[in-house]
């Protein structure tokens, strides 16, 4: 495999997990880009899980950077789904209205999470890789890898239950309804 194959078959995957563990497009092109350098400044035709290896060192790009950046990550803005300029000629205003509250919810609480389990949150749902391959790319046992997403998705729901109960009550961001 060349090093122009190695960046076409893994490139996409690096990108998309950049962009949802750091929730801003130049930063994930930034860190994507180090990543390939990265990876090619070293012997990668000798390792054996490729994929895994890769996403593990992108996953320490992201978790560098998050490190570095902790005060101004609250200021990030929100995710910009460009899926949804091809389609909206074809939904209704209120869907895409629906889905943007959607997706922006979704975004809030994820990045009300620590970034321990925003990674393990952000490779299993969004990377879609096994617990197995986590577990190699964070270089923790896989009960850890387990036991985190489970707290993670029990915080999730946690906020997701009191914000249907302030719904319900007629409150929202900005007070009552």
């Amino acid at each position: 495999m060349t090093e122009r194959e190695l960046f076409d078959a893994y490139n996409k995957d690096v990108y998309r997990t950049c962009y949802y563990m750091l929730r801003n497009k130049q930063d994930a092109e930034d860190i994507c880009h180090d990543v390939f350098v990265t990876i090619f400044r070293q012997d990668w035709k000798d390792v054996e899980h490729t994929r895994a290896w890769i996403m593990r060192i992108a996953m320490n790009h992201c978790l560098n950077l998050l490190k570095r950046n902790q005060t101004q990550r609250e200021k990030q803005e929100q995710i910009q789904w460009s899926h949804e300029q091809t389609t909206a000629s074809v939904k209704s205003i209120d869907t895409i209205l629906l889905e943007k509250t959607v997706a922006a919810e979704w975004e809030e609480l994820l990045k009300q999470l620590p970034d321990k389990l925003m990674a393990v949150v952000t490779l299993r749902y969004i990377g879609e890789l096994s617990m197995v391959e986590i577990a190699e790319i964070l270089k923790i046992p896989v009960g850890t890898v387990k036991s985190r997403l489970h707290k993670a998705l029990k915080i999730l729901r946690k906020k997701l239950e009191s914000n249907n109960n302030s719904w319900l009550k007629g409150e929202n961001q900005f007070g009552t309804l």
